[in-house]
């Protein structure tokens, strides 16, 4: 379940396959968000993809890994306790969990990997993740860096899926930038994360976060959105409307 801190305040789901408790506007065990203070300071988790002209990384592969790097700044030990990123987690955590990609290439890049933060790589991917900022307190290095218009396509065919990964559904029936989609599905690991028990979390760590990410099949969309298992409502700041479920979460096989 979600940690003690975490209270959580049922929403009701906009999207296809609400539960019957849903449409009553009651609670249910994963169809919630964290209670956000609008009054409280927001802040905000810096992604940035590394995007070369010459050759961009695959679309899946970007999402993986920009969910992974969600993940890796979570379980940080500088994020956890007394370490030196644990407020700005803290608080980010205590507000809305935003969650913003930018892109960046060359020179942009060298730079952006000097500020403190973690590069997680994947097939071809390589995303970089900072420490939550304030929303209208980003390093220069990466507030100039492009946040529209990233747009990533798979050239080649996608690996199938094995029973160890986390499974990131993505909703069929929505269009999102690549840049939107790897925000929605960081939010997704992240919501996974705080389901699990801490035992599953150190195994998942341990393993290295082993994800997938795929769009799932129309027909079953619905089914999925009333599984109870976690899903992601976007609060429509950007290309969507608010309270578009954008993402189901499943858990690894071993953890079911």
């Amino acid at each position: 379940m979600f940690p003690d801190a975490k209270r959580s305040l049922f929403i009701p789901a906009s999207c296809p396959g609400t539960p019957p408790s849903a449409k009553k506007g009651s609670r249910a065990d994963w169809q919630t968000v964290p209670v956000s203070s609008l009054d409280a300071p927001q802040f905000v988790l810096p992604l940035v993809v590394r995007v070369e002209r010459a050759e961009p990384p695959a679309r899946t592969d970007a999402l993986e890994t920009a969910a992974r790097a969600v993940l890796v700044m979570l379980s940080d030990d500088r994020s956890t306790g007394d370490g030196e990123w644990a407020q700005a987690v803290r608080d980010w955590q205590d507000a809305r969990i935003r969650k913003v990609v930018r892109r960046a290439r060359g020179a942009e890049w060298r730079r952006a990997g000097e500020l403190p933060g973690i590069t997680v790589t994947g097939g071809t991917a390589e995303v970089r993740v900072f420490p939550p900022v304030p929303l209208d307190g980003w390093p220069k290095e990466l507030a100039k860096l492009q946040v529209s218009g990233t747009e990533l396509e798979d050239l080649g065919e996608v690996p199938g899926t094995r029973p160890e990964q986390a499974l990131l559904w993505l909703n069929p029936d929505l269009r999102m930038s690549t840049g939107k989609e790897m925000a929605q599905v960081g939010h997704g690991a992240h919501l996974l994360w705080w389901a699990m028990t801490d035992g599953d979390r150190a195994a998942w760590r341990e393993a290295g976060f082993p994800l997938a990410v795929r769009t799932a099949d129309p027909g079953k969309w619905a089914g999925l959105t009333a599984s109870g298992l976690p899903v992601v409502r976007d609060a429509g700041f950007t290309e969507i409307a608010p309270g578009s479920c954008t993402v189901v979460s499943d858990f690894p096989v071993q953890v079911n």
